[in-house]
């Protein structure tokens, strides 16, 4: 027994004696060890590293964590096949013009000084735009001037600093998804070893007097031992290789407490057998590991189950025009495209997916792929990729991918449009979980050293069940279960947020500002009347084909209305926010916007919402609109006005403010005439009186306002119109249902807090039996992953509740 216990031994001597790496943190062997700046190194490749950051003034990277680098391969020539254009375009996410992006596996990310050098990458290489880390994935998706550095100038890079990637053709040709079953094997063994163990353990248990089980009851002892050891020595792996990395970078997390119980449980057993006191706990032992396990395997199957991530990108609304064989056009879900597709995509209108443009040419935006917001000129037969806007007329493409939501939600995730908000649940958490383990090892060796004098077989007991039962697993789960659950929840009913921080965010809002057109009114019940001469069937063709390529609300409306004629391109198409739209078709220019905007000679006084019109610099007429507000719109500013500030900006004149202020809550703030910028600045001053301000509007307008706002809402009557302004988008349909979503955002923080009481005293009588000896360890292990079912119950169950209860689900007819 003693003997394998030497190789550790001399491990932690070793541990003990020698000295480290000050970049890597690995042993130096003495006769190798290299000296530079009054720091010791174990080799070339780890010193230039260290000069490199140096040079670049980057030595914040070790301020994060103590030697948190990578020792750097030297000489390594195997990235030759980089030299190659046709396999770099296989790797690249995206390409146009001198700008190309890659994503990278970097199976070395670790830790935060990990992130912070990834994401400084332009300080070491000026050609390198931008860096971001997915540290859960060990990405790096990286922007480049493919002009000045080539990819493999790049991997060599971050091979020199101890970042090598790792480059698989196949995985970009196939996107194999490979399972991780050592969880599951694991489980298996503990299995085998408790079930066995404690069918040995009978006749000990009830004390069994004869004669052949007395005469091997030495043999069935060191069989249980036997059987005890694949347990110990390879399903509860994972406790031993956890608690040893959090001791080496002077942390200190759950799993030190759980492999200490499990190692000293182990020991105090295997005296037992030895010295022939009795059986030891080697049925505790491995029911311990089992029961454990388990709980992990439930914990990684409910998150897997509850995972915000997948479950929003599945509900994620985005909708696209898809061209019918007949030349009629259809809205689908993005889902529902397919290779081959022909898709129309309006005036900023997001590109769902890669393509080839049909159209003679058309103006692509990609600021939101490579933060250039200078479009890039496309002609005929050009590719096009995912992420990109058009600017300008209406342009056909052709698919040549089926859509990746996946890549569309990570644009709308984007670091360059997310809000910093303080989280004050992950405060508490991180500040709990801080304290926990010091705490409870101390509480542990008190309870230890108490009961040691009274009897040693209880002391043992006592030290193990504290370990074991004492867990903040369920106080860390309470926040991302309970967000996650609700935010699945709110995606069911059409309420789509942009992550789970937005829900801790409408909890906060205070004051509500609403956008008029598109938002509370509705451009499928407007009633739309004509004043002015009389059109003939080409102008009607010229106007009904110049709309065809807007995104405006008004001009969507008037498109509908106006009946099916053939359709032609236009020559050329702008439109100008807040004034209208210049477009040619056939020599003919046609003007469509405000009575400002187009050559009207009388002053257009009314007060109603008009589109004007003007045909080769002659002034034809007007089309104006009556407003049908939102069913229920009333009724939801009543119930809103009672906790909340409310305040409604309009582009349009104040044509109907006597309609509004009929329809309103008294002391509803009415402001018109704002231009986008305009309303941008309405909601700074909010935020200057201290105000935690809700921006709702239909996000092509009003993108200034919802990115300004503490939360941007997009209301769309379809969802073609896709902006990473705002927060989340709202189907025009749920509308009414505003308060109710606001009212379970605030229900969610109740969940979380009443879920950080239950688990907190979960571990307080946890606790409390464990040091008073009422609590024996096998007992723990099964209570402990029984009290992350039941936090994960409690928060699944009480959204659920507040979601019925708030009457979530009521239908009304959609508007």
């Amino acid at each position: 027994m003693g003997k394998s216990f030497e190789p550790l031994l001399q491990v932690n001597e070793q541990i003990m004696d020698t000295e480290k790496c000050f970049h890597c943190g690995l042993d130096v062997v003495k006769q190798d060890e290299i000296i530079f700046d009054e720091k010791l190194f174990c080799c070339n490749g780890c010193k230039t590293v260290y000069e490199i950051f140096s040079t670049n003034n980057m030595m914040s990277y070790y301020d994060f964590e103590k030697s948190p680098g990578a020792r750097p391969l030297e000489g390594n020539q195997k990235y030759g096949f980089l030299d190659n254009e046709k396999i770099v375009e296989k790797l690249l996410d995206f390409k146009e013009g001198t700008t190309q992006i890659v994503s990278l596996q970097i199976p070395h990310i670790h830790c935060s000084s990990c992130i912070w050098i990834l994401e400084n990458l332009h300080r070491l290489q000026k050609n390198i735009t931008a860096s971001q880390v997915n540290f859960h994935e060990k990405k790096v998706r990286i922007t480049y001037n493919s002009e000045a550095i080539s990819l493999k100038a790049i991997v060599t890079l971050l091979q020199s600093i101890g970042y090598e990637p790792y480059i698989s053709l196949d995985n970009y040709e196939t996107k194999k998804i490979t399972t991780d079953r050592s969880l599951t094997y694991k489980l298996g063994v503990a299995f085998f070893c408790f079930g066995n163990i404690m069918l040995l353990s009978f006749p000990e248990y009830f004390d069994v007097n004869e004669f052949w089980l007395d005469h091997y009851k030495n043999f069935f002892r060191w069989l249980i031992f036997a059987l005890s050891l694949p347990s110990f020595f390879y399903s509860a792996t994972d406790y031993y290789v956890i608690a040893y990395k959090s001791i080496k970078s002077k942390t200190m997390n759950i799993e030190i407490p759980i492999a200490l119980g499990i190692v000293v449980m182990f020991v105090r057993s295997t005296f037992d057998i030895v010295s022939g006191h009795g059986q030891g706990f080697f049925d505790s032992l491995t029911g311990l590991i089992f029961f454990m396990l388990l709980g992990k395997m439930f914990q990684i199957k409910t998150y897997s189950f509850l995972s915000f991530e997948r479950d929003y990108k599945s509900y994620f609304p985005v909708a696209v025009t898809r061209l019918t064989n007949d030349g009629g056009e259809d809205a689908v879900p993005i889902h529902e495209i397919n290779k081959g597709d022909r898709l129309l995509i309006r005036n900023q209108e997001l590109i769902p997916t890669d393509g080839i443009l049909i159209s003679e040419n058309g103006s692509i935006d990609y600021s939101f792929v490579t933060g250039e917001s200078i479009p890039v000129t496309k002609k005929s037969g050009d590719k096009l990729f995912a992420g990109g806007r058009q600017s300008g007329s209406v342009i056909e493409m052709e698919v040549l991918n089926s859509v990746s939501q996946s890549y569309l939600t990570q644009l709308w995730s984007n670091a360059v449009f997310q809000k910093k908000v303080d989280q004050k649940h992950k405060t508490i958490t991180n500040t709990i979980s801080h304290y926990f383990t010091p705490a409870l090892l101390l509480i542990s060796f008190l309870g230890f050293g108490y009961w040691i004098f009274i009897s040693t077989t209880i002391a043992f007991n006592v030290f193990t069940a504290v370990l074991i039962v004492a867990c903040p697993c369920a106080l860390a789960l309470t926040a991302p279960f309970t967000l996650g659950n609700v935010l699945r929840i709110l995606g069911k009913k059409k309420f789509y947020l942009k992550n789970a921080i937005v829900i801790e965010q409408l909890a906060k809002v205070n004051t509500i500002v609403f956008d008029k057109t598109g938002t509370i009114t509705t451009s499928k019940k407007a009633k739309i009347s004509y004043e002015g001469k009389a059109m003939d069937s080409d102008q009607k063709l010229w106007i009904k084909n110049t709309l065809r390529a807007s995104n405006h609300p008004l001009s969507r409306i008037l498109y509908d209305t106006l009946e099916e004629n053939q359709r032609i391109e236009t020559d050329s198409f702008e439109e100008i926010p807040n004034k209208g739209i210049v477009a040619k078709i056939k020599g003919h220019r046609i003007k469509i916007g405000s009575s400002a905007f187009v050559q009207n000679d009388k002053e257009d006084t009314a007060l109603q919402t008009s589109v004007h019109i003007e045909i080769d610099e002659s002034y034809i007429g007007k089309f104006i609109f009556n407003n049908e507000y939102r069913e229920g719109l009333s009724e939801l500013f009543s119930e809103l006005s009672k906790d909340y500030e409310i305040k409604v900006l309009s582009g349009d004149n104040e044509g109907e403010s006597a309609i509004l202020e009929a329809l309103l809550p008294k002391g509803t703030e009415l402001v018109f005439n704002q231009k986008p910028e305009q309303k941008l600045d309405f909601i700074k001053q909010l935020q200057l009186q201290g105000k935690n301000v809700m921006m709702v509007g239909d996000g092509l307008n009003d993108a200034g306002a919802l990115a300004q706002s503490n939360v941007g809402i997009s209301v769309s009557e379809n969802v073609n119109v896709f902006s990473p302004a705002c927060d989340a988008i709202l189907d025009a349909g749920e509308f009414y249902k505003i308060s109710r979503f606001l009212k379970m955002s605030k229900k969610a923080m109740l969940t979380i807090k009443l879920s950080f009481v239950l688990s907190l005293l979960y571990n307080v009588v946890g606790l409390s039996f464990a040091v008073t000896g009422n609590l024996l360890p096998l007992v723990a292990a099964i209570i402990m992953p029984l009290s992350t079912i039941t936090i994960i119950s409690f928060v699944t169950i009480m959204s659920n509740l507040f979601a019925r209860k708030l009457k979530l689900d009521d239908k009304k007819e959609q508007v």
